[in-house]
């Protein structure tokens, strides 16, 4: 039992919760285009600690979204999450964030939960899970075209992510959900909480964010 910080910045969604015991207390988060964590985590979480009507030294631990995702983002995430884990003396904890995508949708009347993070163009990074939020598959970057999962056809799907809408006209021929969301910290709760129980924690020092790809540096407009 223990009162968890959640940290989710893999994607637009700036998102922070705090739970005790695998129960929520204060959700913030804000979804904006402009990726403006840098500016407002910290804020975010300072305002979740109010919220919560907890101190600081309630935090028993920090869990952070590992990727895959935005570079930029999880950076901040991941960086923040060091910093309140190392500075607190508490531990470190991290959740892939296509399993917190999948979290959201456990327990559907459906065979397989498919969550979809945007990599630009037709590309999403993804994964399979069963619908109780057990990963089946490897994280991938994986380009999208009208014979992809063709293996699970007949099989009822939820794809969910903000990489979802985007696929639902070439996947339109399988028998599929499509759910366009973010991931958010108030999903990272119940497996925050599960990694607490069995000590599943990463090393503060050497933790860096899964990128699943390496950054590429786009050119700088001509002014």
């Amino acid at each position: 039992m223990a009162t968890i910080l959640n940290l989710e910045t893999s994607t637009k969604n700036c998102s922070v919760s705090i739970a005790k015991d695998g129960v929520q207390l204060c959700l913030v988060e804000e979804n904006e285009e402009n990726y403006a964590h840098g500016e407002k985590l910290n804020q975010f979480v300072d305002w979740c600690v109010q919220g919560a009507e907890i101190n600081w030294k309630d935090i028993d631990a920090v869990c952070v979204s590992k990727g895959p995702g935005s570079y930029t983002g999880l950076r901040i995430g991941v960086s923040s999450a060091k910093g309140f884990a190392y500075g607190s003396d508490i531990p470190l904890m991290a959740i892939n964030s296509l399993q917190i995508l999948a979290e959201s949708q456990l327990n559907q009347e459906v065979d397989y939960i498919i969550p979809m993070i945007d990599a630009r163009r037709m590309e999403v990074y993804t994964a399979l899970f069963d619908r109780k939020g057990n990963q089946l598959t490897e994280t991938e970057a994986k380009v999208i075209d009208d014979t992809s999962f063709e293996e699970l056809k007949g099989k009822k799907i939820i794809f969910v992510g903000d990489g979802a809408e985007k696929c639902q006209e070439i996947l339109s021929h399988l028998n599929a959900t499509f759910v366009q969301a973010f991931p958010s910290a108030k999903d990272m709760i119940r497996v925050s909480e599960e990694k607490f129980t069995q000590k599943s924690f990463e090393d503060v020092a050497y933790f860096e964010p899964y990128y699943l790809k390496d950054f590429v540096a786009g050119k700088k407009k001509s002014e």
